[in-house]
């Protein structure tokens, strides 16, 4: 391996799966080393492997074991790592997305629970939340949801005791030091604290959501007026 190759550590996860796990002690070291490497995996049209799925530390990769084997897909892995370290441009260039956002009220049901256990204003608690960009650290359930470190805020948000059994789609939520939206209606324990007009998923598109981890978000807060105004447009990146 190369002096500027990334440490990591190799398991099996089934018969047909390796999870590849970054052990830097830097954590957006090891966060971009899995994000690269999935993202390199994908383009590189290796037979057998069918799926990278990244997350904060770790890489799922999936292969089909009746035209390979875990030991190759795992020579496969170290050869990635490799070439990734004596890289010196990201794979892909990250893109950019604004989100509109009407928080509170109907929109934002938790808004000012979580301002109080914040021990601020809604309206800091808003301005906190809108004040800057997020990366997409990786895509969760449901439907590639967009997950995101933060928002700045003094203390991590607890989840709800009694989760939601429908939380709906648009949903803008925070929970412990986090932050999603959900581009479909399910079951949610976050804090809900806004809610984006924009349609993030489009059945009929592949991908299913126009993002991808690497990308930055931001929101933008609207008015309660204006939410029918934005209705029925699909998120798209900035020009």
């Amino acid at each position: 391996m190369s002096a500027n190759a990334a440490a990591i550590e190799v398991h099996e996860s089934g018969d047909s799966a390796l999870r590849v796990v970054a052990v830097d002690a830097d954590r957006e070291a090891n966060w971009t080393t899995v994000h690269r490497l999935a993202e390199w995996l994908e383009s590189s049209g290796a037979d057998g492997v069918h799926g990278a799925v990244p997350t904060y530390d770790s890489v799922l990769v999936e292969f089909d074991a009746r035209t390979t084997s875990a030991r190759q897909v795992k020579a496969f892995i170290q050869l990635g790592i490799r070439q990734l370290g004596n890289a010196d441009t990201p794979v892909r260039e990250p893109r950019g997305f604004e989100v509109p956002v009407v928080y509170g009220g109907e929109y934002g049901p938790d808004l000012e629970g979580v301002a109080e256990q914040q021990g601020l204003s809604a309206a800091d608690i808003i301005r906190l939340h809108s004040a800057g960009s997020y990366i997409i650290r990786c895509l969760g359930a449901p439907a590639g949801s967009p997950m995101m470190d933060g928002p700045d805020f003094a203390l991590p948000v607890p989840r709800l005791k009694d989760p939601r059994l429908s939380v709906p789609a648009g949903a803008v939520a925070v929970a412990g030091r986090q932050a999603v939206i959900a581009p479909a209606t399910a079951p949610g324990g976050w804090c809900v604290i806004g809610q984006t007009p924009l349609t993030l998923l489009n059945l009929a598109n592949e991908p299913l959501v126009p993002y991808m981890p690497g990308d930055t978000l931001r929101f933008m807060p609207i008015a309660a007026g204006d939410f029918a105004r934005y209705a029925g447009r699909y998120l798209e990146p900035l020009r």
